[in-house]
């Protein structure tokens, strides 16, 4: 099978231990004051279909879709029109795993911006991996 007409690109996934309770962690990430905290300001509510904005300061504001809520272990949103988010959360003994997956890559594609999706997922994972998701980690460890 030729692998030539392939042109998604794997998922961003980043896997961590939180040294916190799975409640406290859900709240963080769930939550518009939680989110605020850690990722960006927005008008987010825990409603399956609820229409939400994600205000990325210079790139702007996009809009976003809750796709999948399962409290407190799942929760997924559209971002944009392109990208899709989902937390996992899983209860480790009084700590929490913590598993954050961005999908909606395509080579072919460009963001609004006109910018590869080749280039923005680089540097998305490495922004997912180095600050936000320390972000999140330092404020549910506080």
């Amino acid at each position: 099978m030729s692998n030539e007409h392939q042109t998604s690109l794997p998922d961003i996934r980043h896997t961590l231990v939180l040294h916190a309770p799975i409640e406290k962690v859900w709240n963080a990430v769930s939550t518009a004051e939680g989110i605020s905290a850690w990722f960006m300001p927005n008008d987010f509510q825990p409603v399956l279909g609820f229409e939400f904005s994600l205000n990325a300061g210079q790139f702007g504001t996009s809009h976003c879709k809750v796709t999948e809520l399962e409290p407190p272990h799942r929760l997924a949103f559209s971002w944009g029109e392109q990208w899709q988010v989902t937390f996992e959360l899983k209860e480790l003994d009084g700590k929490t795993e913590f598993t954050l997956i961005h999908s909606g890559w395509d080579v072919e594609k460009t963001t609004q911006f006109g910018e590869t999706h080749t280039v923005v997922r680089d540097r998305m994972d490495q922004g997912w991996g180095s600050s936000v998701l320390a972000r999140l980690q330092k404020l549910v460890e506080a």
